[in-house]
């Protein structure tokens, strides 16, 4: 990968077993259950990825590799934003740890101008707390930008 595309990285222990954590990226219902307002996820490679955020916001893309329950990789982007959609990817690896799940997250070609850091530390946080089956309020992350 060229030095110029940014990339990011997250690990984050859950305490929650791998098939477990593994659904929240595949499945529209426990999605929204972290991140966004509403989910169309077709997970098979080549399958849309969209997610709306609270104010209207779509990030969209394609699943490009769906491999239950150890790792998941699909674009996103945003219509009219400097990464356009499936402009950018995101990995997630799963693996088990104890009793629960080590997730390392690396996002790769996305606006550094955006808070995406900040962004997968909230909705990271916001996973931790529904895989072990906590009930959220909404999202409001994105709304809330200024």
């Amino acid at each position: 990968m060229s030095p110029d595309v940014p990339r990011l990285e997250k690990s984050i222990y859950i305490d929650a077993p791998p098939d477990v954590v593994f659904p929240f990226f595949t499945d529209p219902e426990r999605m929204i259950r972290w991140c966004g307002e509403a989910a169309e996820l077709e997970h098979t490679a080549g399958g849309v990825f969209r997610l709306r955020f609270e104010g209207g916001v779509v990030s969209e893309g394609r699943f490009v590799i769906v491999d239950p329950p150890h790792r998941v990789v699909f674009t996103v982007g945003m219509t009219g934003s400097a990464v356009p959609p499936g402009g950018s990817t995101v990995e997630v690896r799963l693996a088990p740890e104890g009793k629960g799940t080590r997730l390392t997250l690396r996002h790769d070609g996305f606006d550094p101008s955006q808070p995406v850091s900040e962004g997968w530390d909230h909705h990271l946080g916001r996973l931790q707390r529904a895989a072990r089956g906590e009930v959220l309020g909404p999202d409001r992350f994105v709304a809330e930008l200024p």
